[in-house]
């Protein structure tokens, strides 16, 4: 009962800051704009001719990865920046003090912060990829083949930045924690295009040092498998001729490395809870 007490507070406090009014204000700007982009797309000619159905598809689902990559990096960077101060802040500013001087677990403050930040998360991923797949579909006629699945790895993506910035919070500065984030998160990223440049060039050391980061923190590991579950076969095929990208992955996760990204946010997570637990008030 703590916990969804707790959860329930950490929303009505976004609600109140009217975080949850900029993100939906935001967000419907960008899906009109992108919209109107897509709507454009069956008006395009190629060497003077109209583009085939095909080419259609091809067009919209390239620019569909470019907004979800945005998208991606926006979902990622607001967890970590709603996350940084849930444990810090109200430990620097003895907002946590007056409340575990009630009968109130440490774990069970922890706990209610992450799922009142996780499930406000997933309402607006969920909504908002929905949405412009919807919009994508309505224009163009392209719709992804595993829908479901780009949007599970989307939201994975986010809740691994937002714990991995809760555990950092629980030891350093709301600043520091989220400045550490958004540096390891770039860094997962910059270390998957290594790894794509690896596979093209056929260099083993440099194709590891992707791999590495796929299982270090597995953000960019789940953008990938975004992009597997949004991208036509056309895609998939020329990344498994050495051809891969940010924007193209030549095969989906393996349950094994599904299984990791589970265990990684158990690990995480207990981490964070045995941090708070035995750091002193």
């Amino acid at each position: 009962m703590a916990i969804w007490v707790i959860a329930s507070l950490t929303w009505r406090e976004l609600v109140r800051r009217k975080l949850v009014l900029a993100l939906l204000a935001l967000t419907g700007i960008v899906i009109g704009v992108t919209g109107w982009g897509f709507s454009r797309v069956p008006s395009l000619h190629l060497a003077g001719h109209p583009l085939t159905q095909g080419e259609i598809h091809t067009a919209a689902a390239q620019l569909l990865l470019l907004v979800m990559f945005m998208f991606s990096f926006v979902l990622a960077l607001t967890c970590a920046f709603l996350a940084a101060p849930a444990i810090a802040g109200e430990l620097e500013s003895g907002v946590a003090q007056s409340l575990l001087s009630r009968p109130l677990r440490r774990r069970d403050l922890l706990l209610g912060r992450w799922l009142g930040l996780s499930l406000p998360i997933a309402i607006y991923t969920a909504v908002s990829v929905a949405l412009e797949f919807a919009l994508v579909d309505w224009t163009t006629g392209y719709w992804p083949h595993l829908p479901v699945a780009s949007g599970a790895a989307l939201l994975g993506e986010g809740l691994t930045l937002l714990t991995f910035t809760l555990a950092l919070s629980t030891r350093i500065s709301a600043i520091t924690a989220g400045v550490i984030s958004v540096i390891a998160f770039g860094t997962m990223w910059l270390g998957g295009v290594a790894g794509a440049f690896g596979q093209v060039f056929h260099n083993a050391a440099i194709t590891n040092v992707g791999v590495a980061t796929h299982f270090l923190l597995p953000t960019d590991g789940l953008w990938h498998a975004a992009v597997f579950a949004m991208e036509p076969s056309s895609f998939a095929g020329e990344a498994s001729r050495g051809l891969g990208s940010t924007f193209a992955s030549a095969t989906g996760p393996t349950v094994a490395y599904l299984v990791w990204v589970v265990l990684w946010l158990i690990v995480v997570l207990g981490l964070a809870l045995w941090s708070f637990e035995h750091r002193e008030a």
